[in-house]
């Protein structure tokens, strides 16, 4: 049943994206907050099929610690859920993404529309200046910022493997951190397209204060993160 629900789930998602992307593509040629409603109201259809669907709940923790202005959040990578679920409750969310994929047709669309910040990891030291003055501007619009410090999705359990883009972000910028963590990988894995019941959490951690040395900031984002993560995938949910 489970394998079923979860074909099901996964051609109503993309079958969904295209109803949204194609029938309110109008929305390109509007001011982007209202391209930003047509990505928001996806996630939430998408959090809503995941439900009835697919049978997995998801629930959202620490929102006294979500931001409401510009803000800088980094968070643990498992799944492609996690680029989706945070525009559910994040008010004005944009996050960091490969800058190949602008050019897909509606995705690389509205993310250009939408001020998502593209990157060319193939560009090294470039990338990263260009991905801090991207940042600077969209503070400047008083966005929140996502960041998945490993930079690509991990299955649960594998070794964290932080990359230290996130520090020039953190310093550059002046700005605390939130810490994101989930469990989203044992209910959504990086492979494959089974989806298994259960609840998926995304928990907001208090905040990184701004000022610490490289070395201290990477090592208490990674504690915090990990342990949340551990905790919550300890939960069985």
């Amino acid at each position: 049943m489970t394998m079923v629900r979860s074909l099901v789930f996964v051609l109503w998602l993309y079958l969904s994206m295209a109803v949204f992307a194609v029938g309110l593509s109008p929305a390109l040629l509007l001011p982007y907050r209202q391209a930003m409603w047509v990505i928001r109201g996806w996630a939430r259809f998408c959090l809503w099929g995941l439900r009835w669907i697919a049978g997995v709940r998801v629930e959202f923790r620490g929102l006294e610690h979500r931001p409401a202005g510009a803000a800088l959040l980094a968070g643990k990578h498992q799944s492609m859920l996690d680029v989706i679920a945070p525009f559910a409750v994040l008010p004005d969310n944009c996050f960091i993404m490969k800058k190949e994929l602008l050019p897909l047709p509606f995705f690389g669309w509205f993310a250009w529309k939408t001020g998502m910040i593209a990157v060319d990891r193939s560009a090294h030291s470039k990338a990263l200046k260009d991905m801090v003055k991207q940042a600077r501007a969209r503070f400047a619009e008083g966005r929140q910022i996502l960041i998945f410090p490993e930079g690509t999705r991990a299955p649960v359990g594998a070794p964290a493997d932080y990359k230290p883009g996130i520090a020039a972000l953190y310093r550059d910028l002046e700005m605390p951190v939130i810490p994101m963590a989930l469990n989203t990988g044992v209910h959504w894995p990086k492979h494959g397209f089974s989806r298994y019941p259960g609840t998926i959490v995304f928990e907001f951690l208090p905040a990184i204060p701004p000022g610490l040395k490289r070395g201290e900031f990477m090592r208490e984002m990674e504690t915090r993160i990990e342990a949340a993560t551990n905790a919550l995938i300890a939960e069985g949910l």
